[in-house]
């Protein structure tokens, strides 16, 4: 995931419940859909996080030495800004990158 290249607002917006739920029929469909996606990105978004961490990780017995260094600083206020993980789903929603499928059509 590309998480540089997205245009998820920072902020909290309201969206239009039809615009929403278009594709489903169904608005409770819809945020069941864009819940688990929003789900799957904070796993990716946890699991990069600590890969990128571990990288700069340097391991000792002493508590005098704990401290964090610059690069780990960095990355860590680099993730604090993204765009929390249901402002990437609805975003993805909206631009129709999620595939589902209906379940229910025969």
């Amino acid at each position: 995931m590309d998480l540089k290249k997205t245009n998820a607002p920072v902020n909290t917006i309201t969206y239009n419940k039809n615009v929403v739920e278009e594709p489903t029929g169904n608005i409770y469909e819809a945020i069941t859909i864009m819940a688990k996606r929003a789900n799957q990105i904070n796993s990716e978004i946890k699991k990069e996080l600590i890969e990128k961490l571990e990288e700069f990780a340097t391991y000792n017995d002493s508590l005098e030495e704990i401290f964090e260094n610059k690069e780990q600083i960095e990355v860590s206020k680099f993730y604090e800004k993204l765009p929390k993980p249901h402002a990437l789903a609805v975003q993805e929603w909206l631009d129709d990158k999620i595939y589902y499928r209906d379940t229910n059509q025969d």
